[in-house]
């Protein structure tokens, strides 16, 4: 009895030694991040409003998200900022989003979620880079810019 305690011990101890310190946090960026954008940001997703995001297989359009910044790579946004960034049928994972009409889109996120951490190349004025149905929950509420996400990648 004695020695499976001890062994169930040791394999709890090690267990708990590998997540410490095998947890390597992802920074969210990968070899292509900085190849896309003038702006490049970790920021918190705000919230998903209501309607913000649904699925229609023959309608493609962007939806406007509220993320606060954490941390400005490149470009410039004001540190601890709150931005407004369009994604382009956000439904769609990122490495699927692009189609036809939007090809110069991707990344690893799969799913918009409220207090997710997203590592983003962006582009702006939106208008600039996008022509189509928008989704803006936040419209009339908010000033500066709206930004195009041209990659999202998931981050720790």
């Amino acid at each position: 009895m004695r020695i499976q305690t001890s062994k169930l011990a040791l394999v709890a101890a090690l267990g708990l030694f590998s997540v410490s310190c095998g947890g390597k946090a992802n920074s969210g960026t990968d070899a292509r991040m900085s190849d896309y954008g003038t702006v490049e940001v970790t920021a918190r997703l705000v919230e998903v409003p209501t309607g913000a995001i649904f699925h229609r297989e023959l309608y493609n359009y962007a939806t406007i998200l509220k993320y606060q910044i954490v941390a400005v790579h490149r470009g410039k946004v004001p540190d601890n900022a709150i931005i407004y960034v369009g994604h382009y049928n956000p439904w769609k994972p990122r490495a699927e989003a692009a189609d036809s009409r939007v090809k110069n889109i991707g990344g690893d996120s799969r799913q918009f979620r409220a207090g997710q951490l997203q590592r983003m190349a962006l582009e702006t004025p939106m208008d600039d880079f996008f022509m189509g149905g928008i989704v803006d929950k936040y419209f009339g509420r908010h000033t500066g810019p709206a930004y195009w996400a041209v990659r999202t990648n998931d981050a720790d």
